[in-house]
């Protein structure tokens, strides 16, 4: 299958940025070091090119119920502006996708945000319960997005739009004239716990172009940089956010993923009544967080075993912190290991190096 460019291919090449192939697109990966690029977001705020993901429009008197069928939150809860976090589950356990809803008309009208790497399996997954014939748009090919993150990122913005960013509560969106572009949506749900928005539009007439131009005239002066998916993994580990295909999948529950919390039985869903009993049961395992004593890095894959070296769990993502200076992870373990300050041991080659469970999120 053919590698795909997003609009902003041109101009990450003329950055310099390090491209490589993630979920069927052209991505940069790194611009100056993914360090330098982390710190820039946590400190100040910088630019991710994120157009890969994948937009759903949802419409019609029907609309909601279809939602709240195949999503676990409940999403009679959104008004018109707030946006919710929220997974598909399967009909075995595990996830099919993680995902944003956007509550654009209540009851008649809304936008899914999915993963890149899900959006044909997530359309397919969705349409076999429409059966009210809810009208569906894929909008992911035309649909543009940057996200803007780190404390000073709606400062550096806020000259480019009239509608309020700097009061922007999270989880909300606002929609308007931005950078002289009309129907831009602009939400706070970032994925770094840097603060910042994301800008969504529609890739035509130039408007990539304009936007993205408008953004770094604005904000280079301020030390606005651009940011590649390096960054963004090392960012969101750091907060102990979940992703997909590393700590959630079609293997993994939304309960023992820590997603209880999106995970409402007050309705039904696909396989609610089978959560509801695995939450009752108790869980055999769960996601948490642990950092190393051990000189090494943790990556996906890698046993967890105790000090006897019985295997007690996997660790799912691992990095160096670049804001804490050590290794740190997420990982599943046997409910009896999850303890806060419990010691375990992830075996790295041939070595068991010494880690503890600790709280998320890092910092």
């Amino acid at each position: 299958m053919s590698v795909r460019n997003t609009p902003f291919f041109q101009k990450h090449q003329e950055l310099g940025a390090k491209m490589a192939p993630f979920a069927g697109y052209n991505m940069p990966i790194s611009y100056s070091g993914i360090n330098d690029e982390h710190q820039t977001v946590r400190k100040n705020a910088g630019v991710f090119d994120v157009s890969h993901m994948g937009e759903f429009i949802l419409k019609g008197p029907h609309a909601l119920d279809l939602i709240q069928r195949v999503t676990s939150n409940d999403a009679s809860k959104l008004v018109k502006g707030k946006v919710q976090y929220s997974c598909f589950p399967n009909d075995k356990g595990g996830i099919v996708d993680d995902l944003l809803v956007y509550c654009l008309e209540e009851n008649s009208a809304y936008m899914l945000v999915v993963n890149a790497s899900n959006i044909e399996k997530d359309w397919n997954w969705i349409q076999q319960f429409n059966t009210q014939g809810v009208e569906m748009h894929n909008v992911s090919e035309k649909t543009c997005l940057l996200a803007v993150q780190g404390p000073n990122a709606t400062r550096i913005l806020q000259p480019l739009t009239e509608m309020d960013l700097l009061n922007l509560a999270y989880y909300t969106f606002v929609k308007g004239t931005f950078a002289g572009v009309e129907n831009v949506l602009i939400s706070a749900t970032g994925y770094t716990g840097a603060g910042g928005v994301e800008i969504y539009f529609e890739d035509k007439d130039g408007q990539a172009e304009k936007i993205w131009n408008a953004i770094f005239e604005t904000g280079t002066p301020q030390g606005l940089k651009p940011i590649g998916l390096g960054a963004r993994d090392t960012l969101r580990l750091e907060m102990g956010f979940c992703l997909y295909g590393n700590d959630i999948d079609d293997t993994t529950s939304p309960l023992e993923a820590g997603l209880g919390w999106i995970t409402k039985f007050s309705k039904l869903f696909t396989n609610s009544s089978a959560l509801a009993d695995q939450k009752a049961a108790g869980l055999p395992r769960k996601l948490v967080g642990f950092e190393m004593i051990d000189k090494g890095i943790p990556r996906h894959g890698y046993e967890i075993k105790n000090e006897g070296g019985q295997l007690i769990g996997v660790v799912t993502s691992g990095t160096q912190s670049p804001s804490l200076g050590k290794a740190i992870g997420l990982g599943y373990l046997n409910t009896a290991f999850t303890p806060l300050d419990s010691i375990v041991y992830v075996q790295v080659r041939d070595k068991q190096l010494k880690a503890k469970v600790v709280k998320v999120p890092f910092i």
